[in-house]
């Protein structure tokens, strides 16, 4: 018999790395790793995830995401996960600054269908800001082996002298496995108020991601 590996890794490459609706490599493609260790029934995890990115000619090239969290299921259908998220960021040319900041994730998840997400950092890109983000998603089987995918969430950032940025971001799409590659092709944009202060990165656009795992 088999046993359940408490390791497993993921990879991916994308025409295009776009996180809660905004573009970070600029519309350009991106390499995507990452592995995760179980700590058996105790719930707790850790990991690491990276990808390259492109915040300009002076800004850095990779982001480096590690992280602890505790999953914990509340009864068949309802699942708890919280994690810390360390975002760090690399290749910044002198002057940039550094932009690492912690954030703090809760998930609540039904049926593994709809998922609810609330995500805050008290240091928002190391700004001394405050930042809150407010997420929906939903992956819904059509198929033996694929779903449609949708996420509407709503980021808001505390700025200097009471300023304050918000926007919505929203996607849908759809997921089909072709073996050991899934294959999601999926649409991105941004709206509301501020959303125009984002620029060409939080433009509509088209994402095609190919990952593998195990």
């Amino acid at each position: 018999e088999e046993t359940e590996s408490n390791f497993s890794w993921n990879a991916a490459v994308t025409n295009d790395y776009v996180f809660r609706g905004v573009s970070q490599s600029d519309g350009g493609p991106a390499l995507q790793l990452g592995a995760d260790y179980a700590f058996g029934d105790s719930g707790v995890y850790v990991g690491v995830w990276g990808s390259n990115i492109d915040y300009g000619s002076d800004g850095p090239d990779i982001e480096l995401d590690a992280y602890i969290g505790w999953s914990k299921d509340l009864s068949d259908d309802w699942n708890l996960d919280l994690s810390v998220v360390r975002h760090s960021y690399f290749g910044e040319r002198d002057g940039y600054g550094s932009i690492d900041y912690n954030e703090f994730i809760g998930k609540l998840a039904w049926s593994e269908k709809v998922t609810g997400v609330f995500a805050y950092s008290n240091d928002y890109s190391n700004t001394n800001e405050s930042s809150f983000y407010y997420g929906l998603e939903g992956a819904f089987p059509v198929a033996e082996k694929t779903s449609f995918n949708t996420t509407l969430g709503y980021t808001v950032i505390d700025g200097e002298e009471g300023y304050i940025t918000n926007f919505y971001d929203a996607s849908v799409g759809i997921s089909h496995e072709f073996g050991p590659v899934t294959a999601d092709l999926s649409y991105h944009d941004t709206f509301g108020s501020d959303s125009s202060d984002l620029g060409d990165i939080g433009d509509g656009r088209v994402v095609l991601l190919l990952s593998i795992g195990g």
